[in-house]
């Protein structure tokens, strides 16, 4: 696709722009926020409705069933932190290339201030601590699961194939 040449614009527009920019990168992480909270809900009432299952009447089955939906929204929660992470990444490196034509980097100046050996061991992004809860929350899921096996029976059907 070939893109009309633009007039090139002034400073003000510039900065106008970067405001936007930087507005625009601050609502991603609000949605972020907001989707995490939705996941953290749901993973809970999930936990919750597992724990009220197992104690229940209901059969085994309907157990199996809510643990496997609790691993799956937290697939998808792993995903959305991605999505997430990539889409703030993609904002960010606009904005830093923005700043070029700025007499200020504000956030290329953090990023070298929290990374200053350019290494990564100072600053961990948050996003690599953000995805460990759904993991956490997958691994209560799984136990949950694996709690309801009937594993005395799998044993024995074992032990009748070999």
């Amino acid at each position: 696709m070939v893109r009309e040449p633009k007039n090139d614009p002034s400073d003000r527009d510039v900065l106008e722009i970067y405001k936007m920019l930087v507005e625009m990168a601050d609502r991603v992480s609000q949605r972020r926020q907001s989707a995490n909270s939705f996941y953290l809900t749901v993973n809970t009432a999930i936990i919750g409705g597992t724990a009220y299952l197992s104690q229940s009447t209901f059969g085994q089955l309907s157990k199996w069933a809510v643990s496997c939906a609790g691993i799956a929204i937290c697939i998808l929660w792993i995903r959305a932190v991605v999505s997430y992470k990539s889409l703030n990444a993609a904002k960010f490196e606009v904005i830093t290339a923005l700043e070029e034509r700025l007499p200020v980097s504000p956030y290329r100046d953090e990023w070298t201030i929290l990374d200053v050996d350019g290494d990564g061991k100072r600053h961990k992004p948050f996003h690599k601590t953000e995805v460990l809860v759904p993991i956490v929350f997958m691994c209560v899921h799984a136990a949950q699961l694996l709690a309801e096996l009937p594993w005395q029976a799998l044993i024995e059907w074992l032990s009748i194939l070999y």
